[in-house]
């Protein structure tokens, strides 16, 4: 799967779609409700370094493929909408294929 750009993209895809799911899902409800503020401290930074990964993959294959504008801002946005990337990652799947 990290043998391809795309593939290199899905996989940085779900990890960067994972970490932003515990971070809302299980470190801010351990922040606000059982006051344990660190878990958002450890997962956000996390979070923000697969991100910031993400986005250099997401321009790495945009320059590889020379994709359109489309993908290039359908997996931008999709990094801000929790389960986005998991819908984007069925589209990498067809465009993979092809």
């Amino acid at each position: 799967m990290l043998s391809t750009p795309i593939g290199r993209l899905r996989t940085m895809g779900f990890l960067e779609g994972m970490s932003l799911l515990i971070l809302l899902f299980i470190a801010m409800p351990l922040k606000h409700l059982a006051d344990i503020p660190m878990a958002v401290t450890i997962v956000g930074s996390i979070h923000g370094g697969l991100f910031i990964l993400y986005i250099l993959v997401l321009a790495y294959v945009t320059f590889v493929l020379r994709w359109s504008l489309k993908w290039t801002a359908a997996g931008l946005i999709v990094a801000f909408v929790p389960f986005g990337n998991f819908f984007y990652d069925r589209g990498l799947r067809k465009y993979e294929k092809k």
